[in-house]
Parts: C-alpha cells; structure tokens; sequence
C-alpha cells in the first residue's frame, strides 16, 4: 500500500512540474494577474454570468401493488415496505460554473437527505473544482468531495438513469462519493460526446474521462478518516463510434483499508481489533447507447468486510455481482419513451451497513420512462426481488415480493 501511495504522488507531482514548464518554458517570469490585459472586445463578465443554478426533485410511491411489507432495501429506497408511502427520494440544487478559462466549479447539496431516521434533511453531495492543465482542459484534476470513476452506473446521475436505483451488485460506494483529488484525461472531441450522450437523451454518465486515477479518503462521502488510508482507483473507458451506434467498454479497479465505524456494529458481534478490512474491486462494463437499442451491463468481483453468521463475526469475504439493462428510445414528437428491463445480482457484504450485513440478491424489474417535455419525467417500473440480508440482529432473514413503484421527476 505504501508503495502505490508513492507512485500515486509521483504521478501527480511530474503533472503537475509539467504543468509549470508548459506555462514558463524560458524560465522568465510570467506576469502577474494584475498586468494581464483584457482586450476591448472581452469585457469582463459579472460574477453571477459565470453561474449556473439547476436541479430536479423526485417524488416515489412504492406500495402499490405490493406482497410483502417486509421486503426492503436500505441502500435503494427507504421508502420500501412497511412504513413507506409517499416519499421525497432526492431535491437537489446544483450550483455550477467555469469561473476561469481553467477552473470549474461544482456543489450539489440534497434536501432530502435521511439522517437518523429524519427525512427531508440537508446534506452535501458534491462539492468540488476541476483546474486543468492546457488549454484544451484535456487534462485536468478534479479536487474536493465528488463521484468516485469506478462503474458506469455508478457516475449516472440519478436523473439520468432509468432503473429507479442503482444495483447493489456494482454500487460499492455509499452515495457513489468521497473526498479526494482526482486526474482525468479525454481528448477534446471525446468530451463533445460525453457532452452530448447526456445532452440528447442517450443517457451517458458525464465526462469522468477516458482515463482516471486518484485518490479519496475510503469511508464515504460526508464521513472521516478513520485510518488514515487513503483507496486508490484508477479507470478506463472509451465511447467508440460504429456506423449509427456508440459503444463504450470500460474497466475500472480500486483498493483500500475500510474502517468499520462503531456505530455500524451491534452488541456482541465479533470483529477484528483494529476494525480494519480490506475493501478491493474490479469491474468491466459495457455500454452500448440507445440509437434507439441500448445495452447496459457491469460485473465486479472483488474482497471485503461481510458479517458471517455461523462464526457471529466479521470477516473478509469474496463477492460477487452484475446487473444487464436493455432499453429502447421512442421518438414520438416531442416526447422521449424509454422501456427498459433490468436483471441483478449480487453476493457478498455491504461494508456500510450494520455488521457489514451479508446479501444475496436476484432481482428483475420491467418499467417504462415517459419524458412529454424536458421539465417532467414519469417512471413506471414493476420490481420482482428476492432477497436474503442477514446480520448480527437478524440471522436468518429472506424476503421476497414483488411491488410497482412510481416516480414523477421535475428538472430544471
């Protein structure tokens, strides 16, 4: 670990020493920002143009059609069974901007936050800045509390994406964030179509780069260091364009020591002294856009903490899980239909969950997203879940049903 710590920092020392040369080659001092002239057909801009302020609200209702109170899902919904009902999933305000030719900034705060069993709580999302490298910002490093680049799913926004959560096999991160510092890298004309794979309705992930690596602190977003460990993750990903089509394969990997927190431990339950595991994944995805099919599918394996109930203790353990979406994109006038199918699975721990409970997962959900303008989106999706989750409390805990969940989105 102490070895990749160092080659992380050489790497992004040497960048950072070209960076220097790049601007100053001669060595001459460069001029100060107050001897820099603007030239008359420039006039400078007001702070407030060089803001952009949007968003979008989501309201759920998951009972319909439901046959088992008892089934939920802590990480996708708390909405899910008994005690569910109408249900703010996320109001969130994005405050974003290129406030210099080389920097960008970015904060999303959530309004609908969950915190002790209070709903409707503010909580921070994202909050950093971009600062390229050239001109081009073709290199550039991505600093604060952002989305770490390991899934493709992963970095779709959720308004963005079709299945109404994220799948638990591949979403190994707790609100997909953490603090960190980030390098990315794509040529110009590779983030226009980033760009564009979102802009027109192809439901890209955003521009996290053909390649990324870095470094963040491990224990989830809003969260401390515990133990002063920083994960490392790295990833690569291309869109190809073939005929009409867009293809995108991608593979991304992270490692790291995970901290179990205290408070995610229930009385009696065994652990390690130290409280720490380790927390290693790979992934391979593959992404084909829908121009007007689309295929989504992601697989990792990987190690960490799982609580094992036949020794009442947590342990480091294999897992294991993936998900496919088919979709079709309808044009139909102005309005945008999507249906779509999406298969999981999954088997292994939650690291952030209570004793690290242990899953195993098959779920199959069949919906239809309805777009009639770009300010309201609806989505309609029938989930068949089968699942067993099972930590120091509940021991032998196996839940299945089947439910029609509903979502109305406004954007803007």
């Amino acid at each position: 670990m102490q070895t990749a710590r160092l080659i992380t920092l050489s790497f992004l020392l040497s960048l950072f020493a070209n960076f220097a040369g790049a601007q100053n080659p001669g060595g001459t001092p460069l001029p100060s920002r107050i001897e820099e002239k603007k030239t008359e057909s420039e006039p400078k801009k007001k702070w407030y143009d060089r803001i952009n302020v949007r968003g979008y609200a989501q309201l759920r209702y998951n009972r319909l059609l439901e046959t088992n109170p008892n089934l939920g899902c802590e990480q996708c919904d708390a909405s899910w069974g008994e005690g569910g009902g109408f249900f703010l999933r996320r109001v969130r305000v994005i405050f974003s901007g290129q406030i210099h030719p080389r920097v960008y900034f970015y904060i999303q705060p959530d309004f609908a936050s969950s915190i002790n069993g209070t709903l409707n709580m503010g909580q921070l999302r994202d909050a950093y800045f971009d600062v390229g490298i050239d001109k081009k910002n073709e290199f550039r490093f991505r600093i604060g509390q952002s989305k770490i680049p390991y899934g493709f799913e992963n970095m779709q926004s959720s308004s963005n994406r079709l299945p109404l959560d994220r799948a638990d096999g591949t979403n190994a991160i707790k609100n997909e964030r953490d603090a960190g510092v980030f390098f990315y890298w794509a040529p110009k004309k590779v983030r226009e179509r980033f760009s564009m794979l979102v802009r027109d309705g192809y439901k890209g992930s955003g521009d996290y780069g053909v390649f990324g690596i870095g470094a963040f602190v491990g224990q989830n977003a809003n969260n401390p260091e515990l133990n002063n460990d920083p994960h490392y993750v790295a990833r690569l990903s291309y869109p190809f364009v073939i005929g009409s089509q867009i293809i995108e394969p991608g593979i991304q990997a992270y490692t790291g020591q995970y901290e179990i927190p205290k408070s995610n431990l229930s009385k009696g339950v065994k652990y390690q002294p130290d409280l720490n595991y380790i927390d290693q994944r790979v992934a391979a995805s593959f992404i084909l856009y829908p121009r007007p099919f689309g295929i989504q599918a992601e697989y990792n394996v990987g190690r960490g903490p799982e609580f094992n109930k036949v020794t009442d203790s947590i342990e480091v353990q294999d897992l294991s899980g993936g998900y496919a979406t088919l979709s079709y994109m309808i044009r139909a006038g102005s309005h945008l239909i999507y249906p779509f199918t999406r298969i999981q699975y999954y088997e292994g721990g939650k690291k952030h969950e209570l004793d690290a409970r242990s899953y195993k997962v098959n779920e199959l959900e069949l919906g239809v997203e309805w777009e009639p303008i770009d300010a309201f989106e609806l989505v309609v999706m029938y989930t068949i879940s089968s699942r067993k989750y099972e930590d120091f409390v509940k021991q032998d805990n196996f839940q299945s049903g089947s439910l029609l969940r509903i979502q109305a989105q406004l954007n803007f």
